[in-house]
């Protein structure tokens, strides 16, 4: 039996499907436009940032309006909390790619630097978490939230990669100086978008289980085993 407030909760869950799509999007095309020079993405990128904080603010009213107005059970209250906690990670991966799209208009072409097999690596690992993330908050796949935990160390360590051979870039290249801190900046932001991915996961075990994952040994155990790989 459909209760008389579930339609509120539906439209909830629709803004918060339409800003995963949009983040979603937003980090996919700013990887493109850094990776092929491609300005007119670019651009498209930044100019479409404003959606995604008009809808954090609407989760956000709808979420406290509907705690003033209701007394929401367990679940409902979990569902409310989550979905205003998620639709901040959501904004700021729409603000990492904001933030990309900004430097490759600055960095240009940097295909001499020899590292762009390691920005796609790093971007292909983050744009699959952020995937697999938004798809397990749709369908309540706790194990798969988990197991997207633990690939953040993967990120982090393929960050410190990059940062190492910018690093020496700047001390073998002095001429490269400015474009390799962009690229630095970029990276950072890579591994952001995966920080707010592992954030999304332990949202959908608390969403889930009501439990908080976030400073579980075994989890921070598998993440380093995880960034340990190759």
């Amino acid at each position: 039996m459909k209760r008389f407030f579930d339609e509120e909760l539906d439209l909830l869950r629709e803004h918060l499907t339409t800003m995963g799509r949009l983040a979603n999007e937003a980090v996919r095309l700013a990887i493109r436009a850094l990776l092929q020079n491609d300005r007119a993405t670019a651009e498209k990128v930044i100019a479409e940032d404003d959606a995604l904080d008009r809808l954090e603010t609407e989760i956000d009213t709808e979420g406290i309006r509907f705690l003033n107005l209701r007394s929401p059970v367990a679940s409902d209250l979990r569902l409310i909390m989550v979905a205003m906690k998620a639709s901040h990670d959501l904004e700021r991966v729409g603000d990492e790619a904001t933030n990309i799209a900004k430097r490759s208009l600055a960095i240009g072409e940097f295909s001499g630097l020899g590292i762009e097999e390691q920005l796609r690596k790093l971007a292909d690992t983050v744009l699959e978490m952020l995937g697999d993330a938004l798809q397990c908050f749709f369908t309540g796949d706790e194990q798969k939230a988990i197991a997207i935990c633990t690939r953040d160390a993967e990120a982090d360590r393929l960050n410190k990669e990059i940062y190492r051979h910018l690093a020496g870039t700047i001390a073998d290249q002095p001429s490269h100086t400015t474009t390799a801190l962009e690229l630095m900046f970029v990276s950072k932001s890579l591994e952001r978008i995966g920080d707010h991915a592992t954030n999304l996961a332990e949202e959908v075990v608390f969403l889930v289980k009501g439990e908080n994952i976030s400073h579980d040994p075994e989890i921070k155990q598998a993440k380093l085993d995880h960034g340990s790989g190759d």
